[in-house]
């Protein structure tokens, strides 16, 4: 930009800033047209009220959404959203984690069931008389055999 152009562009902003504010002095500009320091601090305050023209990306992305007013009041209620977030994930996870536990342990409990049952029946079928008294005929070295006589009671009289 040429200078005319910018005394040109500057004239006009000065044109404009004392037809909106006729009661107040002008601001004080720079030589390219910039407020000054000491004009911006005056007039913006942290009580400044004035609306966002527009909700965009970039003041979104850039944390200028952070800085307003209704954020600043809310902070704790967002703060406590969050924590209810966390802690509702984190207990969905422990929850998800206590079902796996129990479907392996169930399927350990399963095995177990199977295994005694299967020991039990081993145990009864070599316990049997008939399967004992086959072993001791293949065995004809032991001194052991079946009994020829059938048991009888014995009774012993008290005192």
């Amino acid at each position: 930009m040429s200078k005319k152009q910018k005394d040109n562009d500057l004239e006009q902003q000065q044109a404009a800033d004392a037809s909106l504010n006729e009661n107040q002095p002008k601001p004080k500009r720079t030589d390219d047209g910039n407020l000054s320091f000491e004009e911006l601090k005056r007039r913006v305050t942290e009580d400044d009220d004035t609306p966002v023209a527009a909700l965009t990306l970039r003041k979104i992305l850039g944390g200028d959404i952070l800085s307003a007013d209704v954020v600043r009041r809310q902070v704790w209620l967002c703060l406590l959203i969050a924590f209810f977030v966390t802690f509702y994930v984190a207990f969905r996870y422990q929850c998800q984690q206590d079902i796996i536990d129990i479907a392996n342990l169930e399927s350990d409990l399963t095995d177990a069931k199977y295994k005694a049952l299967s020991s039990s029946s081993t145990l009864t079928e070599r316990c049997r008389e008939s399967r004992v008294i086959e072993l001791l005929r293949l065995h004809q070295d032991s001194t052991l055999s079946a009994s020829n006589q059938p048991p009888y009671k014995i009774y012993i009289p008290e005192k």
